[in-house]
């Protein structure tokens, strides 16, 4: 990561606590009341082809011991009523602001993925993983919807894995790697505001 890159998210991620301070206070209390303990998830993501940390979310499934792999729909009656609305508007995202200022994370990136996948296709993610992790970008923006609804139609976990493996893995690490080859300051600019526009779209549909 280039000192650009990280002073561009050191400085946003500190303009967005201060400005959605606020509201994500409001949402700790709201899923506190609505749905207890715990308020967070906490998973294992990769940052590097060896080295881990813990990516931050609003809890929005129920728990259960030993989760793993994507989430299909097999997993879909543990997702709460409240968490399928943070997710609808990726409000669930917001504790992700910690990991960027920690530096586990940049704003755009390739989205950082599990450990399982990244010993299951080394050579694919130590291309991939040469940019630091994303909370966005330009996979996420091209193919997060495409990718749901793919795996949304999975009813195992063996079907899911099989689906994201064949073609999820490959066309993300295609426009992964097309980002990483165009990285700018201007570019990360114009993928956030497309983020922001997709989010603005999906609440008037």
């Amino acid at each position: 990561m280039t000192l650009r890159k990280r002073l561009f998210d050191l400085f946003f991620a500190s303009l967005l606590v201060i400005i959605l301070g606020p509201i994500i206070l409001g949402l700790i209390v709201y899923v506190y009341l609505k749905q207890g303990r715990p308020l967070f998830y906490v998973a294992e993501r990769m940052k590097t082809v060896d080295k881990p940390f813990g990516l931050v979310k609003f809890r929005t499934m129920s728990v259960v011991e030993d989760d793993q792999g994507v989430s299909g729909a097999h997993k879909a009656s543990r997702v709460t009523p409240l968490g399928a609305r943070l997710r609808s508007k990726r409000l669930d995202e917001f504790p992700q602001l910690w990991n960027i200022l920690k530096g586990d994370l940049s704003f755009v990136g390739p989205r950082p993925p599990l450990r399982e996948y990244v010993e299951r296709f080394p050579e694919v993610y130590a291309e991939v993983l040469e940019s630091r992790p994303g909370v966005t970008g330009l996979a996420t923006i091209r193919f997060h919807k495409h990718e749901e609804r793919l795996l949304a139609r999975c009813t195992s976990a063996a079907e899911t894995d099989d689906v994201y493996c064949r073609i999820c893995v490959p066309r993300k690490a295609k426009m992964d790697l097309i980002y990483q080859r165009n990285q700018s300051v201007c570019y990360d600019f114009d993928l956030v505001f497309q983020t922001i526009g997709n989010l603005f779209r999906g609440s008037k549909s």
